[in-house]
């Protein structure tokens, strides 16, 4: 978070998922990248699509319509990676558009709904209202903690 004028201000890139728009902390990105050839990894959970070679590091796939049970992407339909980093591995967040990086005082946060799902609420820490949309903000610790037991379970 910077600070504007004793205002705290925080950078997110704006992703879209599903027609949901999320914010994702721009210091946890370290890079955007177009589709690149995933490899499959056997006995991962479902919401792990794989693993991709970034620059000569292993990076793992996450698809975040899977991680939150939002419907398959249509074959063939275009998306990217945003690429961010947890605990000194690389995740790959499989969207379907990356927008512009918005700097937003950190007072103008909402919490996050009641009414939103309880696996949105856990991974979510509040939302901005933008011009005609909600911007839910993505937090990637939480968002990357993938719970064994319900891995199996699936």
């Amino acid at each position: 978070m910077t600070t504007i004028d004793d205002t705290q201000i925080q950078g997110l890139v704006s992703i879209r998922v599903g027609g949901e728009t999320f914010g994702v902390p721009v210091l946890s990105v370290q890079d955007v990248i177009a589709p690149v050839r995933i490899d499959i990894v056997p006995l991962a959970p479902p919401e792990v699509t794989g693993s991709l070679n970034l620059r000569g590091r292993i990076v793992t796939a996450i698809d975040i319509r899977k991680r939150m049970g939002m419907p398959a992407r249509e074959p063939g339909a275009s998306h990217m990676s945003v690429i961010v980093e947890r605990s000194g591995e690389l995740y790959a967040l499989q969207v379907d558009d990356v927008g512009d990086v918005l700097w937003l005082a950190v007072a103008e946060q909402e919490p996050t709904p009641i009414s939103l799902s309880p696996d949105w609420r856990a991974v979510t820490d509040g939302l901005y209202r933008l011009d005609g949309e909600l911007m839910l903000v993505l937090n990637v610790e939480r968002f990357l903690t993938l719970a064994p037991t319900q891995q199996l379970a699936a």
